[in-house]
């Protein structure tokens, strides 16, 4: 099993890291999750899970989302061609 690093580009998350028995007290550790601060939780010295803010979780999922597409249309175009940006206006009546 190959160990997780659990670094964050959201803030400061050093001080965020708990080990998963502090879910005995889970109020205490739902209160420290905040927008672009999650809580990283470990087990046996290692990162396991992490709890995040609904806001950060549907932002994830929309970027997924994206970057889905875009590897979709850049998939299309190399398969299929790429349009010249005239074309491209001629199409969206521009």
């Amino acid at each position: 099993m190959s160990s997780i690093s659990l670094k964050y580009s959201g803030g400061d998350s050093m001080s965020n890291i708990k080990p998963i028995s502090d879910l005995r007290n889970y109020s205490e550790v739902l209160r420290d999750v905040t927008i672009d601060s999650p809580v990283f939780l470990t087990k046996n010295g290692r990162g396991r899970y992490a709890i995040m803010d609904i806001q950060d979780y549907e932002r994830l999922m929309a970027t997924i989302k994206l970057m889905g597409a875009l590897e979709t249309g850049r998939k299309s175009g190399e398969e299929q061609g790429w349009i010249s940006s005239e074309q491209l206006k001629t199409e969206l009546g521009i």
